[in-house]
């Protein structure tokens, strides 16, 4: 699995656990619901700004995402 997909499933599965939808998480990062959409599918990677914001929003250290995007890159 390429890096892209394993953080969009990564955002999309904290995402759900914080009972967010796509739109909400985009309210709350300040980006657009689209993209994040984009990212969750693997089509957009996010710049680190966007990681600190979605972050932010999920209420998670921008570290806890990088390390679970690299758990699921080494299964």
């Amino acid at each position: 699995m390429d890096a892209g997909l394993a953080f969009g499933k990564v955002l999309r599965e904290r995402r759900k656990y914080a009972k967010l939808s796509q739109e909400q998480l985009a309210l709350e990062a300040g980006i657009q619901r689209n993209y994040v959409s984009l990212i969750e599918r693997g089509i957009n990677q996010p710049t680190i700004t966007t990681i600190f914001k979605l972050a932010a929003a999920l209420q998670c250290q921008p570290s806890v995402l990088i390390a679970n995007v690299e758990a699921v890159l080494q299964t």
